[in-house]
């Protein structure tokens, strides 16, 4: 994902709420950290498919204005 955004190509990496922080760490580190975390709720796994679609459809909601934004 870093290389994608040091290309100049939308990207966001989506990760639950127990690895944001080391999803910051890692951006940073590989010299992105500009690069937009979007957090679901965790656990993930383990989930109704109802559930699960929930999720996606408030992920989708914070993508979509980052796509936006980048095609400003």
């Amino acid at each position: 994902m870093a290389e994608l955004r040091k290309r100049g190509m939308v990207s966001a990496v989506i990760c639950s709420s127990p690895f944001m922080k080391l999803g910051s760490t890692q951006a940073r580190t590989f010299g992105v950290p500009d690069l937009p975390l979007v957090e679901i709720p965790h656990p993930l796994g383990g989930l109704a498919m109802d559930n699960v679609k929930q999720r996606a459809d408030i992920v989708v909601a914070r993508l979509v204005p980052l796509i936006k934004e980048h095609f400003k």
